[in-house]
């Protein structure tokens, strides 16, 4: 199974949060980033300089991609969004879990359906705001258990 990140097109993390996110990401499971602007240029110089070249790693980053189409892929297991609106629907149209971090505005409502109502989804921050900082032993810890197709709580989300 493969894990999707989407960085969104706004709203950037800073790069402490950044490096964090990527560690905790990409340790347990294939991964797709797909990054704009300057999370872009900073994740292509981040898997070159620190993880090696994107080609022996176990995914890649992208600068664009047809998200529904991603979500839709059997191998997509799970997806770590900002739940921005869109997002939040093609992930429920693919039947996909997400891993939500909601920054601000309709973010924080729609991860709280995500997660408290919906149950195709748990929290990754329970802080809302950018100044949080979510350390990538806690993102580790929750990837590797949100990616077991074998536990009863991802059965739980993909039913």
């Amino acid at each position: 199974m493969s894990f999707y990140v989407s960085l969104g097109s706004f709203l950037l993390v800073s790069s402490t949060q950044m490096d964090e996110i990527v560690a905790g990401s990409v340790l347990y499971v294939r991964f797709l980033f797909v990054a704009r602007g300057e999370h872009l240029s900073y994740l292509t110089d981040l898997f070159k300089d620190g993880c090696g070249d994107i080609d022996d790693q176990m995914g890649m980053v992208v600068p664009w991609c047809e998200q529904l189409r991603v979500l839709s892929h059997t191998s997509v297991g799970g997806f770590r969004t900002r739940c921005g609106f869109n997002s939040t629907l093609e992930a429920l149209c693919a039947g996909v879990p997400m891993l939500t971090f909601p920054i601000f505005s309709d973010q924080v409502p729609n991860s709280k359906q995500i997660v408290e109502y919906w149950k195709v989804g748990w929290r990754v921050k329970r802080e809302t705001g950018s100044d949080y900082l979510v350390s990538r032993e806690e993102i580790s810890e929750l990837v590797k258990r949100f990616m077991d197709s074998d536990s009863d709580n991802k059965k739980e989300m993909t039913q």
